[in-house]
């Protein structure tokens, strides 16, 4: 795999502002499923042509295609939230909702790390690395975030994620019409600036 200096290799980890927070409080994360993307030997070798900074960029798309998934984790999080707390669902005091609660904000987010200590998983994909721990938050290189303009396209992208996957075209359309938005890229110190934004 392409490292950087010091044999370190820039991997691009999925998040979503939930995330971000979390990030922010703890000052670590740790990856849904320790599963991050980095240009790998499969991703070299399934591109004909492309340069390590075009690579990069695919990387990187996969990276926030995986966001829209983690989205939707947060979505179906919502939907059972909502349920437990309607007036109709008697909780233990009748009910407030969790303070800790926070309904999905629709950006994508990909948090770029460099790393020495990752695996390559070509069964999962070809761009699919695993971690080995945490993501430290003073050693990112720099966050990425759809801007408010994106939003509304991205949450119609959350819709149709699963039918995407499975290759239905009018939802690879919809998920078109999110990817064609850029992500923002951010130093890490601009991070809590961002997020007090939101």
């Amino acid at each position: 795999m392409p490292a950087s200096d010091q044999g370190k290799t820039r991997v691009y980890v999925p998040a979503t502002i939930t995330m971000l927070r979390r990030l922010v409080d703890q000052r670590e994360l740790r990856a849904i499923n320790d599963t991050a993307f980095a240009v790998t030997p499969a991703l070299r070798e399934a591109y004909a042509s492309g340069d390590d900074d075009e690579l990069a960029e695919v990387a990187m798309g996969e990276a926030a295609r995986a966001a829209l998934r983690l989205l939707a984790q947060e979505r179906e999080t919502a939907l059972l939230h909502t349920e437990d707390t309607s007036p109709d669902h008697n909780t233990p005091d009748d009910s407030t909702p969790d303070a800790d609660y926070q309904a999905p904000v629709y950006r994508r987010a990909v948090i770029a790390i460099d790393m020495t200590d990752i695996t390559a998983r070509p069964d999962l994909d070809d761009a699919v690395v695993r971690l080995s721990g945490p993501i430290e938050y003073q050693r990112i290189a720099s966050v990425h975030v759809d801007l408010a303009e994106a939003e509304p396209q991205v949450a119609k992208a959350v819709d149709v994620i699963d039918a995407a996957d499975l290759g239905d075209p009018d939802a690879e359309f919809v998920l078109g019409d999110a990817e064609d938005h850029q992500l923002a890229w951010y130093a890490i110190q601009e991070l809590p600036f961002l997020l007090d934004l939101l």
